[in-house]
């Protein structure tokens, strides 16, 4: 018996199934397109012209600024969950949350969003709190990630608007729509205009039903300095890969890039492949930093989180204990 007929689930469309390794393999055809034609321009065949680029990236220094900005963005990361968690759930240590928060990097290698299903999952064994409430706090944390990606999108387009591509001026078009909902969203879940609604009762809204106007805001302002330090790293970063890219171009660049990584596959790859657009000239350093800036971040998260995984592991099955009672 399959594992979807035993659980009930049907099982997706095959066209559910192959669309994502279709949308991977259309982006990584393009890319290995734009860098070909570069190839071909320097009289190079394609092998040859990536070890040239590898070669001239000066590694050390670019690992002095990748790690210190990992273990930053770590910090801030777990500065909001923490924060939630005592709004909405439960009194919490800071570093009470750490392992957990770090050790959710391994399951988000593969989906952000599975990453916070295991913290709500730790959080209710560990700290008792039950399901659906800390479920409605990481709903909350990933509503909140959507309008600080684009807030910063928004304000790196006012900055840099006449040194983006012209399709990033859909940008504040998306921004006004989006402020749209969220008025709607806070009339909803605060105002009269959900009141009798069983949907907002559900419990997976309870962190909504709390939630002030200024909480959104503040997450905004706390995720704020790993934004700040990331422009500075990545425009750091792309000069060492021979990238010219200025500070205010970063900030309209890498906000919308966020975004799109942040998103499950196949959307990384559309965000791996957009470095390539936005710098065609230097498309094969494009093509390796994207890939490596994307995939490093995400592996060396990882990694501390390994550091991490047997405490977390112990904490969570010690609750499980009847001396834990």
């Amino acid at each position: 018996m399959s594992e979807s007929v035993a659980s009930g689930r049907p099982r997706p469309a095959i066209w559910q199934r192959l669309l994502p390794w279709a949308i991977t393999a259309i982006c990584f055809f393009f890319l290995y397109r734009y860098v070909q034609r570069a190839a071909a321009r320097q009289g190079l065949d394609v092998v040859a012209y990536m070890a040239q680029v590898v070669e001239a990236v000066r590694w050390g220094p670019w690992l002095a600024l990748m790690i210190p900005y990992s273990l930053l963005y770590l910090v801030v990361d777990t500065l909001v969950l923490w924060r939630v968690i005592n709004w909405f759930n439960a009194p919490v240590r800071y570093l009470d949350v750490v392992p957990v928060r770090a050790s959710a990097y391994i399951i988000s290698i593969v989906n952000e969003q599975i990453g916070k299903g295991a913290i709500a999952l730790y959080m209710n064994r560990r700290h008792r709190i039950p399901g659906w409430e800390v479920g409605s706090s990481m709903l909350f944390i990933m509503f909140c990630e959507i309008y600080y990606l684009l807030s910063w999108a928004t304000l790196g387009w006012l900055i840099a608007r006449d040194e983006l591509p012209a399709e990033f001026d859909l940008i504040p078009w998306i921004a006004a729509g989006a402020a749209a909902v969220f008025v709607a969203f806070i009339a909803f879940f605060k105002g009269r205009l959900g009141q009798g609604v069983a949907l907002r009762e559900r419990p997976i809204f309870r962190a909504f039903r709390l939630a002030a106007p200024w909480q959104y805001l503040a997450i905004l302002v706390l995720r704020s300095p790993a934004m700040l330090a990331a422009v500075g790293v990545y425009t750091a970063a792309a000069h060492l890969f021979g990238m010219e890219v200025s500070l205010r171009q970063m900030l309209g660049y890498l906000p919308v890039i966020f975004f799109g990584a942040a998103a499950p596959t196949p959307m990384r790859a559309v965000a791996v492949t957009l470095w390539v657009v936005l710098f065609p000239s230097h498309a094969g350093q494009a093509s390796i930093y994207g890939f490596v800036q994307h995939n490093f971040f995400l592996f060396f998260n990882a990694a501390i989180g390994l550091i991490f995984l047997r405490r977390a592991y112990r904490e969570l099955f010690e609750s499980e204990s009847p001396a834990a009672g």
